[in-house]
């Protein structure tokens, strides 16, 4: 099987490990990788903050690469709920009034996955080999939760985690606070909304938080940091690439 990475803007500018260790990951089982950097952004900011012909020119840019990379390749997967949403949920409406690019939109939402979903419900697979010594949580990012309705296969991942104990927080649906532009425009209603997902990660008792979005990351690691917080952040990449240790 081949597959395109679409690697995330917050992923190359912030966290490329990420990337590296979705790499790793997807080469581990037997897939083969392949990543065209002329990829930019999916639109997602623009057309969230409600400027739709913005997000229209960006997506119809990421839409003509992502059909052209689909030529080659059998899937497009991606290590963030919230770009896959955006291509698999909103590209359609984008060009809602072209019928060739809305029925091009569909196809390519066809056959882009998160990577999770993607782990799981394509190549049918929960225990990848991971070996992780530590107690794990898991916050389910919103878009991946509520556009894409994901939520079993990462849990399905972490608990095959040879070694990880996994528990659940409280709340573990409970927003991040960061919502992109939204943390911008709301600061204070963003740093409540993250001091309250802190504080039910470290209720918890985990040592590490792991998360299938670099945007909940770093708004989560962030807030952890400032409270003195020893919870680490893990993308769920990274931890299904881990072979011992914490």
């Amino acid at each position: 099987m081949r597959v395109s990475l679409f690697i995330t803007c917050v992923v190359d500018q912030l966290y490329p490990r990420v990337g590296e260790a979705a790499v790793e990951l997807l080469t581990r089982l037997g897939v083969e990788v392949t990543f065209n950097p002329e990829q930019t952004c999916c639109g997602q900011p623009a057309y969230n903050t409600g400027y739709r012909r913005e997000a229209r020119a960006v997506a119809a840019r990421t839409l003509d690469l992502l059909d052209r990379e689909l030529r080659t390749s059998d899937y497009v997967v991606a290590p963030s709920g919230s770009c896959a949403a955006m291509v698999k949920k909103c590209y359609a409406e984008l060009f809602a009034r072209e019928l060739e690019e809305r029925e091009r939109a569909r196809r390519v939402a066809g056959r882009f996955y998160e990577l999770s979903q993607f782990l799981v419900d394509v190549l049918g697979v929960e225990d990848v080999g991971a070996v992780f010594e530590g107690r794990v949580t898991y916050h389910d990012s919103c878009h991946l939760l509520r556009e894409l309705g994901v939520s079993g296969a990462p849990r399905k991942l972490i608990r095959a985690v040879g070694g990880a104990d996994f528990v659940e927080m409280s709340a573990p649906e409970a927003c991040c606070g960061f919502g992109g532009t939204f943390s911008v425009k709301h600061p204070e209603l963003s740093a409540a909304m993250a001091a309250d997902k802190a504080a039910d990660i470290e209720r918890s008792g985990a040592e590490v938080v792991v998360a299938c979005d670099a945007s909940c990351m770093m708004q989560t690691a962030g807030v952890l940091s400032r409270r003195g917080s020893a919870v680490r952040c893990l993308h769920l990449a990274e931890l299904l690439v881990s072979r011992g240790g914490q």
